[in-house]
């Protein structure tokens, strides 16, 4: 039988860069299923430069709702009769519910001038975010701890400016024809004089870690002025990241001189695509004038964020930056029910990081668990705290100090891991094994993510906390030779994205470079940056962004993420804090042993943190109903929706009719056939914005609350 279909024009009004296009994608075929590659582009009206609507028409099918989203896309160009065009995600519409034709609804296609949608405005709600990577690579250069030397007297006192141009190396025409690298640079436009507004790809942005400067934005004409305590990121969106060189300009400026004058071109740096191997690294290139002379030095870190291979995330929800106002002092299981091996007050009787230990901890109303994932030798994600652990082959009791031998848990299979007599590494130092409880399978070490997400009620919320190396202050590491971080990140994330269902996720890391990679390879679940901050309980890390909680907030607002999970240490000192991150629109949480206390626990809650990571959930937990606050919330959805329906059904005589009421009997009958205990709803009753006054990506207010 034909499908019956009727057209629609999708018309909306938003602001562009050059380059820049309109796309709609939906929950039908005609508009991709909700994939970015089947997405609809729209056109300009009009050819005038102020022009700011755009539309199109589109066949859709006439007898079911379709929803949409708009969103704002680079396209790149086939480069050759044999490949396809590739959209960019520059910026997307996430509201929970997204807007909707009604399977009735009669055609616009005669509509009037003046009937539109906004971009981003839906439900009187402004939701815009960034997007995330599809076919692209993130290519992010960071200067930070005084990384530039020069080394001419004359240049002393005078200010700097640094800019970043990425240069293709070879240029590819539709024939896939190479040029030289000699050719290609004569023939690419002059950079010092280049506007970057004009250049919708390759994309290089700035963004500086201070309170005026740290959300992402296309740099000056002649760069960002350079400060040596100040931390300095440069994110690029490249294709080809092989054949794509990074020019960086430097430009001096006196201090007399006028604000009108421009600055002295001295110098350059090329950061050639060989320099950057690895996912993450430090090169150091030469600063040579333009008389080809070397001036200086400059020092840069690196990081590479490529796509999640052989996975598309698509465009039907994001959770990503969604909260919900009733979401306050939430507990959170730390590890499950506690750490079980530092000797201290409140060690769990329970192994840590293991399937019984969530399960009770979630029986004592935890509403979220923590645990740790790191990657086995053979790539499987378990659950696990430390780096490593330590071996034997011999019975428990019959332990001595020679039959001990400390591994890293990378370099041991999932098989071996749980097979081989594997003991915690302060079991192994202390030669007093705590746990005797292997012939339990929910008490083994080592489960599997896969294990976790399927064996635990799905009302439970996971916060997920990503293990990887750090690189402490005095230059040392906790963990040498891990495994390439794309590769790490893309099975973990996979297992999540995959087998997770409709349960709530948190992804976190001390790491920034991590929780920044996780926010871009996926669209669907929020990140939650750990800070260590001003400590006296551990060694300082390397990179700033772990250094403060002021730092953390500028990190969080850059990068785009839900939230900073901070030591309860520095909150502690100064509960001032919480105000800082929760003014800039960031969630809240807290972890470390002082939460270890019920009256610590309730003082936190009343300072508006969002949540508490604490350990002995059952002995410290304070809920008279042992349950998730999700379970609870989704059975107050069930009622609703269940009163609903009996109203539509059988309404009062008094009652008047109300435009708002959005079920008919028969839609709000399925809903409650398919709403069932273990299927949380996502209806607009349960998922809210908490982030009022939040700037949006084009600067206007979005109040969501």
């Amino acid at each position: 039988m034909k499908e019956l279909k009727k057209d629609w024009r999708f018309r909306v009004q938003a602001d562009t860069l050059p380059g820049e296009v309109l796309c709609v994608v939906g929950s039908c075929a005609e508009l991709g299923n909700w994939y970015s590659n089947g997405s609809v582009q729209l056109s300009k009206e009009s050819a005038s430069e102020d022009s700011n609507i755009w539309s199109g028409v589109v066949s859709i099918v006439f007898d079911k709702d379709v929803q949409f989203r708009y969103f704002v896309a680079v396209v790149i160009e086939p480069e050759s009769n044999f490949s396809s065009e590739r959209i960019i995600v520059r910026r997307w519409e996430t509201h929970i519910n997204p807007r909707c034709i009604k399977k009735d609804a009669v055609p616009n296609i005669n509509g009037t001038a003046d009937e539109f949608d906004t971009f981003g405005y839906h439900n009187q709600i402004t939701c815009v975010e960034r997007g995330w990577l599809t076919s692209e690579t993130v290519i992010q250069l960071k200067l930070f701890n005084n990384p530039l030397q020069l080394w001419k007297r004359r240049y002393e006192g005078k200010r700097v400016y640094l800019k970043v141009t990425p240069v293709n190396l070879t240029q590819r025409s539709t024939s896939d024809s190479v040029l030289p690298f000699s050719e290609s640079v004569e023939e690419s436009v002059d950079t010092h004089d280049q506007n970057p507004s004009n250049n919708s790809w390759p994309l290089a942005e700035i963004a500086v870690l201070n309170e005026e400067n740290r959300e992402l934005h296309l740099q000056e004409q002649f760069g960002h002025v350079y400060n040596e305590e100040e931390f300095i990121l440069f994110h690029i969106n490249v294709h080809h990241p092989e054949s794509v060189a990074y020019l960086v300009d430097f430009y001096i400026c006196n201090p007399i001189d006028p604000p009108e004058e421009p600055p002295n071109h001295i110098g350059f740096s090329y950061i050639l695509p060989s320099i950057l191997k690895s996912s993450e690294g430090q090169a150091i290139v030469p600063i040579t004038s333009n008389k080809h002379r070397p001036i200086g030095q400059l020092t840069v870190e690196y990081l590479v964020v490529q796509p999640i291979k052989d996975y598309n995330c698509n465009m039907s929800v994001s959770y990503a930056r969604m909260w919900k106002q009733s979401w306050q002092g939430l507990d959170v299981g730390h590890r499950g029910l506690g750490d079980s091996f530092k000797q201290v007050q409140s060690c769990s009787d329970v192994r840590e990081n293991t399937i019984a230990s969530l399960k009770t901890a979630a029986m004592h109303g935890a509403d979220l668990v923590e645990f740790d994932v790191q990657l086995t030798k053979d790539l499987v994600p378990v659950l696990y705290h430390d780096f490593y652990v330590c071996i034997a082959m011999k019975r428990k009791k019959q332990l001595e100090e020679h039959d001990m031998l400390e591994l890293p848990v990378k370099d041991l299979t999932l098989e071996q891991l749980q097979l081989l007599k594997v003991y915690h590494v302060q079991e192994g130092k202390n030669k007093n094994p705590r746990f005797f409880d292997e012939e339990l399978e929910e008490h083994q070490p080592f489960p599997t993510l896969k294990q976790a997400l399927d064996g635990l009620d799905p009302h439970v919320g996971f916060n997920v906390e990503i293990k990887w190396t750090m690189q402490l202050k005095d230059g040392s590491f906790e963990l040498y030779h891990p495994f390439d971080l794309n590769l790490y990140l893309d099975i973990v994330l996979k297992v999540v994205l995959q087998h997770a269902g409709n349960r709530k996720i948190i992804f976190s890391c001390f790491h920034p470079d991590i929780c920044t990679m996780i926010r871009l390879k996926q669209n669907k679940y929020p990140v939650m940056f750990l800070t260590q901050g001003i400590t006296s309980k551990y060694p300082a890390y390397h990179d700033p962004r772990t250094q403060t909680i002021p730092m953390g907030v500028h990190f969080a607002v850059c990068s785009g993420i839900l939230g900073i999970n901070v030591h309860t240490e520095d909150l502690l000192r100064d509960p001032s804090q919480v105000k800082l991150v929760r003014d800039a629109g960031l969630v809240i949480f807290c972890w470390g042993e002082d939460n270890n206390n019920s009256s610590t626990i309730k003082h936190l809650k009343k300072l508006g943190l969002h949540a508490i990571i604490y350990d002995s959930i059952d002995q410290f937990g304070m809920k008279e109903v042992k349950e998730s606050i999700f379970l609870m919330e989704e059975r107050e959805a069930q009622k609703d929706l269940l009163k609903v329906a009996q109203e539509v059904e059988h309404p009062q005589p008094q009652r008047p009719s109300s435009s708002d009421l959005v079920l008919d009997v028969g839609t709000a009958r399925q809903t409650l056939s398919e709403l069932t205990v273990s299927q949380p709803t996502t209806n607009g009753s349960i998922w809210n914005c908490i982030y009022g006054d939040r700037k949006t990506e084009n600067g206007a207010e979005a109040n969501v609350s």
